[in-house]
């Protein structure tokens, strides 16, 4: 293994500490109510009133580094997945937050007092679009998926929090793509194809060999940022054909009920998406500078990452990337949702955050709609992790402000 490549992934996955002995664990099927079936664990300490919700669109957070910090506090943690964990070739966020109001309705039932949701990354959307539906009127929820299917809120029991909590959210899963998906693709069918004058990794467009920080000019970045909206543009416009000629196949079945018919709207028609690491943020520690290191979420060299088999939105079905990875198309967006959340709320920023930026943390917490907010900086990675070697990681920091803010608004159980 060569220096250039050793550990390209490093620090993605934290361990988590151990939990209290008191700590009392049992886990949860749950049935949405559009039929499908969710499961989730609740860990619970004696005396515990209040219960923190942690989820994420696509990844199993049952063992994420914060569970034992909070419930070390005195409360119960409820964590949960979605119908989409661990594989988000079909995620349509409309359908995630049935899976969300599964697990409010049950921990109501289960009698706590308070419900506080935490949303960790792409876990802040998912909750602040949760939390904008479930503030509405039924009638007034989305009835249509960006990829015109029945979203079935307006059936649905979607009981509101008592309070949110965003840890290092960053704008929504398609505005991530938008942010770092690569335009100088010049053939989606070709993984290696190139628009030279659009290459964020060729040095005559200001890329440096790494550890260097790149230095792009504010023309290349308008150019560069004009073609990423064009390239997800053309990627909506093939996912809606797409869906056209599934409605039309759907049409001719239902009318001429033959096998044939019903074959050609059962066939999936998935979008490949090549090159997904690529935000000029990650290489040129200039743009919108703050604390984080160099390279992205996925490692120390988005200019090889980026090529290979790592990235967002890479495989998905149409309704799925519309939904979810389109930056222009998706409802997941999380400056959309934010007027919307109301409750209480906390919002704690990591200051080496590489998904989300200072210029995207200030958007975010302007457009929050609570009254009462309450923000905190603290030292830290996207994940959790330290900055530095020797000191706290951000999760054990943000645990600590999250403790502090939960204490004087809820009740917390005392230490056994």
């Amino acid at each position: 293994m060569t220096a250039s490549t050793r550990g390209l992934g490093a620090g993605r996955y934290l361990a988590a500490g151990e939990r209290p002995e008191s700590t009392v664990t049992s886990v949860h099927e749950l049935a949405t109510s559009d039929g499908a079936t969710v499961r989730g664990v609740l860990a619970t300490v004696p005396g515990a009133t209040t219960v923190v919700c942690l989820m994420h669109p696509r990844q199993d957070v049952t063992f994420h580094a914060l569970v034992p910090l909070l419930l070390a506090t005195g409360v119960a943690v409820w964590t949960q997945h979605t119908r989409s964990v661990n594989n988000d070739l079909t995620l349509v966020h409309e359908q995630a937050l049935l899976d969300v109001a599964a697990g409010q309705v049950f921990l109501r039932e289960r009698g706590f007092d308070s419900v506080v949701t935490l949303g960790h990354s792409g876990g802040g959307t998912l909750f602040a679009f949760y939390l904008e539906q479930a503030g509405l009127d039924p009638a007034a929820r989305l009835a249509r998926t960006p990829g015109d299917r029945p979203t079935g809120l307006a059936d649905a029991e979607l009981p509101l929090a008592d309070g949110a909590v965003f840890l290092a959210p960053h704008p929504g899963q398609g505005r991530l793509l938008l942010g770092c998906i690569d335009p100088s693709v010049a053939d989606e069918s070709d993984p290696l194809s190139v628009v030279p004058e659009l290459d964020p990794f060729d040095p005559a467009n200001g890329f440096a060999e790494p550890p260097r920080s790149a230095h792009y000019s504010e023309e290349f970045l308008a150019r560069y940022r004009a073609a990423q909206r064009d390239r997800v543009a053309r990627i909506d416009a093939v996912a809606r054909e797409h869906l056209a000629r599934t409605a039309s196949a759907r049409a001719a079945h239902k009318e001429s009920g033959r096998a044939a018919d019903r074959r050609r709207a059962l066939a999936p028609k998935m979008i490949t998406v090549f090159r997904t690491d690529a935000d000029p943020r990650t290489v040129d520690l200039g743009i919108d500078p703050s604390e984080r290191p160099y390279g992205s979420l996925f490692g120390k060299r988005p200019d090889l990452i980026n090529y290979g088999q790592v990235g967002f939105g890479r495989l998905t079905t149409p309704e799925a990337w519309l939904s979810t990875w389109s930056g222009l198309s998706s409802n997941a967006d999380f400056v959309r949702c934010a007027p919307g959340v109301t409750v209480p709320t906390l919002f704690v920023e990591l200051t080496g955050d590489q998904a989300a930026f200072p210029s995207d943390t200030r958007a975010m917490i302007d457009a929050l709609g609570a009254a009462d907010l309450t923000t905190a900086t603290v030292r830290g990675l996207h994940f959790g992790g330290a900055l530095s070697d020797g000191e706290p990681t951000g999760n054990v920091l943000a645990a600590s402000e999250i403790a502090g803010w939960l204490g004087t608004r809820h009740a917390l159980a005392p230490p056994r």
